[in-house]
């Protein structure tokens, strides 16, 4: 452990300790109002996203970085990581059969309530399956040869499929999104031939806006009423339909508008009061483009831009295909949220729920990404370890 802080990567570091602490100035700054005028100290959330990014530190970060890579290359391991986050994605749709909507939070049943703490499965299913695949395909590493690409990915690719599945009978489409999202990428980069990776890209795309405009033209009278198909109409609709769903994104145009380049200060945003909902969570950059400006607002994703670049230089660079595999599905994982964050934020993607990673209030979020950021760095650390040893060998 001491050694390995002598190789600690500090582009990666850096940006991460600095988009946790801008998440806890925001996450107070945007949730304080409203807990004010509920009768509850306004410091709350900002009080809970402090100890949170804490304890994902120490209990995950921490030893994520300290224990041996091997650890996580163990087939029990893996296994039980796997096993424990497909438990819980199954344990969510035996809830929804049992409680129904009664137990859905902003239209999905995402959330096992332990009472302290909200776990949200899909945070975890994340990670684990980035460390199952980079497990299952550096094991089939140059396997990947014309005839038999199939019987090697068939095995991943359906129980990936399984845990899509599981996520999106929630209904959460955009954690289904992100899932898919993991699986294509580390496909791409694990050996499978080019043409053949592209070819699933183009086919799976045209399928997706196939389906989104058939369902945009049909409007069909069962769905009209559901949460997500609210969602999906107000993003073709915001204004037309703010009374019926529209509001956010509504809102978080006001919000960007009032802002301007340099905004009207921290702590004074309008829309955060009762206006836009979600202001701590989905919409945070929003308040944050009003209150620090659009100028603030690019800082904070283009932190999040020079953190991903860190950790695909390490990828990129990586002597083992286990490592590289770690270090783009995490890369993937952080990508793909701020995606359909920064796009549902601006309008330019339906509103998915989608949180910004780091910034946005919540524990399990924060947990999964610490945990993934400290696998990251113990990545980055053996690999200059190997590299200074191969260097005096030479």
């Amino acid at each position: 452990m001491r050694r390995k802080i002598h190789y600690l990567d500090y582009h990666i570091l850096i940006p991460y300790l600095l988009l946790v602490i801008l998440g806890v100035i925001l996450v107070y700054s945007a949730s304080s109002d409203i807990l004010l005028v509920n009768g509850f100290k306004p410091a709350t959330y900002g009080i809970k996203q402090a100890i949170y990014a804490i304890v994902a530190f120490t209990l995950f970060g921490i030893p994520m970085f300290a224990l041996k890579l091997n650890v996580f290359k163990s087939r029990r391991f893996v296994a039980w990581f796997l096993a424990i986050s497909i438990f819980l994605l199954a344990f969510l749709v035996v809830l929804k059969v049992i409680k129904g909507s009664s137990a859905a939070v902003n239209g999905a049943v995402g959330w096992i309530n332990l009472g302290f703490i909200s776990i949200q499965p899909l945070e975890i299913a994340k990670l684990a399956l980035v460390i199952y695949l980079a497990y299952v395909l550096n094991r089939r590493d140059g396997k990947f040869q014309k005839g038999h690409i199939w019987q090697n990915l068939s095995h991943p690719a359906l129980l990936s499929a399984f845990m899509m599945c599981l996520v999106i009978v929630e209904p959460d489409f955009g954690g289904t999104a992100i899932l898919f999202m993991i699986v294509l990428v580390m496909f791409s980069v694990s050996g499978v031939p080019t043409k053949i990776a592209l070819s699933w890209l183009v086919g799976i795309a045209l399928i997706v806006f196939l389906v989104f405009f058939i369902v945009i033209s049909w409007n069909p009278k069962f769905l009209q009423d559901s949460y997500q198909f609210q969602r999906l109409m107000s993003f073709m609709h915001p204004f037309k339909l703010e009374r019926k769903g529209g509001a956010q994104l509504v809102n978080s145009y006001y919000a960007i508008h009032n802002g301007g380049l340099f905004g009207v200060g921290l702590g004074n945003s309008m829309q955060k009061r009762g206006y836009l909902p979600e202001p701590y969570t989905d919409f945070i950059l929003a308040v944050a483009a009003e209150e620090i400006g659009a100028i603030g607002a690019i800082f904070i994703v283009g932190l999040l831009f020079y953190l991903m670049w860190s950790i695909m230089e390490v990828g990129i660079h990586a002597t083992t295909q286990f490592n590289a595999l770690i270090c783009f599905g995490v890369t993937t994982i952080i990508f793909t949220e701020t995606l359909f964050n920064v796009g549902a934020v601006l309008g330019l993607l339906p509103i998915t729920g989608v949180t910004l990673p780091f910034v946005s209030y919540g524990g399990s979020s924060m947990i999964v990404l610490t945990a993934s950021i400290g696998l990251v760095l113990n990545v980055a650390a053996n690999e200059k370890i190997k590299r200074e040893a191969e260097d005096t060998v030479a």
